[in-house]
């Protein structure tokens, strides 16, 4: 991994292969939602098509038969589908050389360079007008940007193995840093980021209130801490299955992970726990490319994926839950305790500060440069 990817992909971006793996292991108990002419409505009927970005796989496999194929039954509209492991760089250059094939993508705001490429204009405004009352009551208004509308949002977390703790697990932090009642093997996420920062300062009994900004008075105090669990780490990593493989060799009794990894394993069978106080929460967005060839009907992808029923067809093809709250009433009963978007987990997870990460210093670095600087001139302690 780069240092750019390591600086602005661990934070809230998933890989290609997070992705393609979670969403091939939901499959479980199918879900497409009943498309007709009337749940797409007269507003959202057309004729051409639309070409939409995605990760390729299982997921753009899912994608279409969950999401696109609903959608063009219901609307007229044909979907083009476009494949790339991460759209970013992509986009940039078709917005660069002002040829854009594309009318929808998949973009994370920790790409270095998002903000350049949101000011100069790179996405339109999305049209919310489309939108049914279900949609606009179900997604947050901190979630419906003006350029764009979270897709879906992913976690990192404290997990760990009954088998460890068969009788009372951890259920903060604080207790991963606590190895006298829960003894074992640990692990953290070798790559950094303001992440594993968060994890220290709450386990040393900063409230979640008071963690934003992370300021260097504070980054001092989480690598201060970070220092008292260093030696019971036994191995930092890297890719988002080393953590689960481990847990499951039992070379981990708890660590944090990516929340996808841990819940295709639990629909796995696998004994593994979620621990969702404390989780921080990273965004993806859907975006529609200013230039594309068919922008009219990219607005109405988004405002048909955005509705409730089509939002838990999403999530449980994909495995990625949108941000339609209303969807809950959709989904598989098993399913609700395990996605961040049910209000029990919700409640006690930390939504990481786009704005400030991205956000640049008086010396010209932005404030995740900054920490990750910190990160690995600790870890190379």
């Amino acid at each position: 991994m780069s240092k750019q990817d390591s600086c602005n992909r661990s934070y809230g971006a998933v890989s290609r292969r997070s992705v393609l793996q979670w969403s091939a292991a939901l499959l479980t108990a199918p879900f497409v939602a009943k498309a007709t002419a009337a749940f797409g409505q007269e507003k959202l009927a057309g004729s051409g098509e639309v070409v939409v970005h995605s990760y390729g796989g299982s997921f753009t496999e899912n994608l279409r038969k969950y999401v696109s194929d609903p959608f063009t039954k219901a609307t007229g509209i044909k979907v083009i589908d476009v494949t790339a492991d991460f759209a970013e760089p992509q986009v940039k250059a078709m917005s660069a050389a002002k040829r854009v094939d594309w009318d929808t993508a998949f973009i994370s705001p920790f790409f270095q360079g998002y903000v350049e490429m949101q000011q100069a204009g790179t996405y339109m405004p999305i049209d919310y007008s489309l939108w049914d009352n279900e949609a606009l009551k179900g997604v947050p208004e901190s979630a419906r940007l003006n350029d764009a509308v979270v897709a879906f949002q992913n976690a990192t977390m404290l997990v760990y193995n009954e088998r460890a703790f068969p009788n009372s697990g951890p259920k903060n932090w604080a207790d991963l840093w606590n190895v006298k009642e829960f003894p074992g093997p640990r692990g953290l996420n070798g790559s950094g980021g303001p992440t594993v920062m968060l994890f220290a300062l709450m386990a040393d009994g900063v409230a979640q209130k008071d963690l934003w900004p992370l300021t260097d008075a504070k980054i001092d105090r989480a690598l201060k801490k970070l220092d008292e669990i260093k030696p019971h780490i036994t191995k930092w990593w890297m890719a988002g299955g080393e953590p689960i493989q481990l847990l499951i060799n039992r070379e981990y009794a708890l660590t944090s992970a990516p929340d996808g990894r841990v819940l295709a394993a639990i629909k796995r069978g696998l004994p593994l726990r979620m621990v969702w106080d404390g989780a921080t929460l990273g965004d993806n967005y859907w975006t529609v490319l200013k230039g594309g060839p068919n922008t009219a009907n990219a607005q109405k992808f988004i405002a048909f994926v955005n509705r409730a029923e089509m939002a838990a067809a999403f999530t449980q093809g994909t495995g990625y839950p949108g941000p339609n709250l209303n969807q809950l009433k959709y989904l598989p009963a098993d399913l609700v305790p395990l996605i961040s978007i049910n209000p029990n987990n919700a409640v006690g997870a930390v939504r990481l500060d786009i704005a400030w990460l991205t956000a640049k210093r008086a010396d010209g670095k932005t404030n995740a440069d900054n920490i990750q600087e910190r990160w690995l001139a600790w870890r190379a302690q």
